[in-house]
Parts: structure tokens; sequence; C-alpha cells
């Protein structure tokens, strides 16, 4: 019902819920992608579904918070809560998308491990979400992305430095290293989503 939304209401938390474990599939898929080389396409259009899904719910969280009078939290933080889950999915979805375009083979094994660490993030994210409802037990899901990030960086400079080490040649570094690049952004976006939920956590406690 339109303008029924109370502060004690749940509905924005299905949503991001939603959202969140959408991003789970998401990196799932992502993971198959980066191993499974006759599967790309197909894989790559199972993640432009699902960024297709992951917008559908970022928009069901937008229309929900511009007829709602009252909402459960700072508008503001719903809007950048929303936006940030979205980003993920966006990063993620652009990956794979820059490997079929430039006609990337075989992977670097270090982009295994930062698709590994960004379904630690998802997991990790969603199954923090259901908690917003009562904002308890949240400091361990935001530290532990916080964590994963620090970790991705780390793994990132490193592929970074092997791939200007003379084992590539420079066009291969060039598209390697955009894809490189959007998968620490879907990293740097867990981090952002982490980020919010502790601000709202702040204000609400």
């Amino acid at each position: 019902m339109p303008f029924s939304l109370t502060p004690k209401d749940s509905s924005f938390y299905p949503l991001f819920t939603a959202s969140a474990q959408n991003l789970v599939a998401a990196t799932d898929v992502l993971s198959e992608f980066i191993h499974d080389h006759a599967r790309r396409p197909e894989l790559a259009e199972q993640l432009r579904e699902l960024e297709h899904v992951g917008d559908q719910s970022t928009h069901a969280i937008f229309r929900q918070l511009n007829s709602s009078f009252v909402t459960p939290f700072d508008r503001e933080d719903i809007y950048k809560l929303a936006s940030d889950l979205d980003d993920v999915m966006d990063f993620v979805e652009a990956a794979a998308d820059l490997v079929i375009l430039t006609g990337l083979g075989t992977l670097p094994a270090e982009m295994s491990q930062q698709t590994a660490l960004l379904q630690r993030a998802a997991q990790t994210t969603a199954e923090a979400m259901p908690r917003l409802r009562t904002m308890k037990d949240l400091s361990s899901y935001w530290i532990e992305v916080n964590r994963i990030e620090n970790e991705a960086d780390r793994l990132y400079r490193r592929l970074l430095s092997r791939l200007y080490s003379g084992e590539f040649d420079a066009l291969e570094i060039l598209k390697l290293k955009e894809v490189a690049d959007q998968l620490e952004e879907a990293a740097d976006a867990f981090e952002h989503v982490a980020n919010v939920v502790e601000t709202i956590t702040v204000k609400e406690s």
C-alpha cells in the first residue's frame, strides 16, 4: 500500500537482501566464466541477465523510497546502499564483457583469486543484509569485508607487477589490466557497501 511504511515496517529489508543474493549468484557465475573458456559466451549472457535483475532490485528500492513518508533509516543511506550494491554488479558484468570483447583466452591465476575474494565478499554481504532489521551483530561483517578488500588490493598490485614483468606483450597487458581494474573496482564497491552499513549502524545506535 502506498505511504504505509513506518519505522517498524520491513519493506526495504527483503529488497536489500535480494540485491545482495543476486551478487552471490553473479560472482559464482563469474568464477565459472574465468575457468570455463568454452562456456564464456553463455556465462556472459547469464551475467547480463543477473545485471538486469540487479537493476530491477535497485529500481524497486528507489520506488519504495520515493513513495514512503517515513523510512527505517536515513533516505540518503538507503539510496547509497542500493547504489553501491548496484555498482558491484555493474563491475562484475563489465569484467566478463571485456574478456569477451577483447578476445582474451587463459587469464592469469591472480584473476581467479580476485574472483574468489569477490565470492567471499558477496556471501558475507548477503548474510549481513537481513541483520539490518535489528542492527545487531553487523560489526563482524564490515570488518571482514574490509579485510577482504585489503587482500584484494595486495593481489591487484601483485597482478600489475606480473603484467609489467615482460611475460605479456603490450596489447595483452592493456586488455588484462582493463579486466583486472573492473575486478578491483568490484572489491572496492563491496567495501563501500560495508561502509554504508557501518554508517547506518552508528547512526541508529
